[in-house]
């Protein structure tokens, strides 16, 4: 194995059961971390899940973290450009050497799993594992990891979460996960573990329910946005905003975060409670988490393909919404944070998603949406076929179809540059997916190096 390339390790890994199917079973992946030693076992775990807000929730823990002086895993999914980006150390990506060697390192154990299941090992199972063992080797203080989908069945849930944290659950996935948030939820609740602290961000009060239920049913504490903490105030600023919150061991005045819309405000307050239940909340732990370091962590946070301003004159805008609530939150920062005049979209989605839901929140911002195709692969819609539901939503004169996401790009360049009211307020969204946001970063972001093809 120690002839493998960066190359070879990603094309073994995509040859593999791909990450959208699952099968209900922890079997394949207990197996396979039972193999390497259970490496999940080596360091405590604040594990996420919820439908949106996740990564971004992910990042900010993680950089609070660093703040404090704890040494920090995170694993996240999807990647945007580079499947690097699912494992970080220290908030940065591992190099392909080491992800070649954390797979090197796996693979004869992946042949004795695969061989004894009735299924072999999927590309999420194996990045899971990669994860666990890249932390344990590291070692970590702490491990922030990100479910792949749902929580009970998803691979991730054979580690323990110290702290559980659950954001916003709302529709997604529903030929998998189920068609409303009751049911969603019962899955998710599936990552709240005995002797834990689960954090839930603000959620509906039948969401709640099912997840106090299973809080109480296994014997977790429980931290409720609303309730046990809070944001107090928040302001809009340049670049970002400024909040006040009420966490579980104080009030912290004036943080700015650099990212905006309201739903990320609200991602902060969770990441502030669930470092407030790691490190200690209350006043025998009142040097732990403090404003200043809030201040100097949050100061820090970058969340890319997350209303993430990408390019100037005209302002273009890369999101990774790819469901209605997501796009819902996105549409409504979109007008509080700009005045674009005109907004021109770019839309290009998957076609297991609620797509014309995408598109109603949408239309009420946008003045033309470009309808494209994100990488030509199977779960993608055509743009042919996306340009129809889009003129049954916005009409035709406001649908433009480029089967291509460099002509689309181009396209919304264009009318937002002729169609401005004065010069610069022409802005253009990207948006619709997450494939769609990475490869459009690949295009208009430079970087010292390229992404991974």
């Amino acid at each position: 194995m120690s002839d493998l390339t960066y190359a070879d390790v990603s094309a073994r890994l995509q040859q593999r059961w791909p990450e959208h199917k699952i099968e209900p079973t922890l079997a394949r992946v207990q197996r396979l971390a039972e193999l390497l030693g259970d490496p999940q076992k080596a360091y405590p775990v604040v594990h996420l899940t919820g439908t949106n807000g996740k990564t971004s929730t992910a990042r900010m823990i993680d950089t609070l973290l660093r703040e404090a002086g704890l040494r920090t895993g995170r694993f996240t999914s999807p990647h945007l450009e580079s499947v690097r980006e699912r494992i970080t150390l220290d908030g940065e990506p591992i190099s392909e050497e080491r992800f070649t060697e954390a797979y090197a390192e796996i693979a004869p154990y992946l042949g004795v799993v695969d061989a004894e299941q009735e299924h072999p090992l999927s590309f999420f199972e194996v990045m899971t594992a990669m994860a666990f063992a890249v932390f344990a080797d590291a070692p970590v203080d702490v491990a922030v990891i990100e479910v792949g989908l749902g929580g009970t069945w998803d691979s991730t849930n054979v580690a323990d979460g110290t702290v559980s944290v659950i954001t916003p659950v709302a529709v997604d996935h529903a030929h998998i996960l189920g068609a409303d948030p009751v049911t969603i939820a019962r899955d998710k609740a599936g990552i709240i573990k005995p002797g834990g602290t689960t954090v839930m961000s603000q959620q509906s009060l039948d969401v709640f329910e099912v997840l106090l239920t299973k809080a109480a049913e296994v014997g977790s504490q429980v931290a409720r946005e609303g309730i046990e903490f809070g944001i107090t105030s928040r302001s809009l600023a340049v670049g970002g905003q400024v909040i006040s919150i009420k966490g579980l061991g104080g009030e912290y005045e004036e943080i700015f975060v650099p990212l905006h819309g309201e739903y990320q405000a609200h991602n902060a307050a969770t990441a502030v409670a669930a470092v407030e239940a790691l490190l200690g909340a209350g006043p025998e732990h009142e040097d732990r988490v403090t404003t200043e370091l809030l201040q100097a962590g949050f100061a820090q946070v970058t969340s890319p393909g997350r209303m993430e301003v990408v390019r100037t004159s005209p302002t273009i805008i890369v999101d990774a919404a790819h469901n209605p609530h997501g796009a819902e939150a996105t549409a409504a920062t979109v007008s509080e944070a700009f005045a674009f005049q005109p907004l021109i979209g770019v839309l290009g989605c998957m076609k297991d998603k609620d797509v014309y839901g995408l598109l109603e929140a949408y239309e009420p911002i946008m003045e033309t949406v470009v309808c494209t195709r994100n990488s030509f692969v199977e779960r993608s819609m055509p743009a042919e076929e996306l340009g129809e539901l889009a003129i049954e939503v916005f009409g035709e004169d406001r649908v433009l179809v480029r089967p291509h996401l460099i002509d689309a790009i181009d396209d919304a360049i264009r009318l937002a540059e002729e169609n401005a009211i004065a010069m610069g307020t022409g802005g253009v969204l990207i948006t619709g997916s997450v494939i769609t946001a990475g490869e459009a970063r690949t295009l208009l972001v430079r970087k010292p190096k390229q992404a991974d093809q």
